[in-house]
């Protein structure tokens, strides 16, 4: 008899969030986007184990600052839409400073609009109110996106 000891690898699979930047605050935006994607939302959370997840974030150009930051502080860079820079620079603020960072950061996507691309397809839950996603049911997911379960696929609330 054998038994699987310790975190398998469907513990450490990674998914995909969609976040609406739209007319939400940049600090506590940032916050959520660090914890997602240093995987503390997973009951399997270790400080030394890169076990995040990957986040698309969309209209970043509608993401509002709070108090005087847009005339004190200046964000440039020239290949770079303006608040694209300044929700990157928030959240790699937000992030452990060690050598888990930049591989952390490479799993952020930022789109000035609602268009992300073939990225679209790995979309697995999406923030609308800004907390972190409840339970999913994949059978939603189905509907829309016939590639994520295969045909005659039925979803137990037991299976999960």
């Amino acid at each position: 008899m054998s038994q699987a000891v310790g975190n398998t690898a469907l513990a450490y699979a990674r998914l995909w969030h969609q976040v609406d930047a739209t007319d939400r605050v940049l600090g506590k935006l940032a916050e959520r986007i660090a914890l997602v994607l240093m995987g503390k939302h997973k009951p399997i959370y270790d400080p030394g184990v890169d076990c995040g997840d990957y986040v698309v974030v969309t209209n970043c150009t509608k993401v509002k600052v709070t108090g005087r930051k847009p005339e004190q502080f200046m964000y440039r860079k020239h290949t770079i839409n303006p608040k694209r820079c300044i929700i990157r620079h928030a959240v790699s603020g937000m992030l452990p400073k060690n050598k888990l960072r930049d591989r952390r950061m490479e799993r952020l996507r930022i789109f000035p609009g609602n268009e992300m691309g073939v990225l679209e397809l790995n979309i697995l839950r999406s923030w609308e109110d800004g907390t972190l996603p409840s339970p999913w049911n994949p059978q939603r997911l189905a509907e829309t996106k016939p590639r994520i379960l295969p045909k005659g696929f039925e979803y137990k609330e037991a299976l999960i």
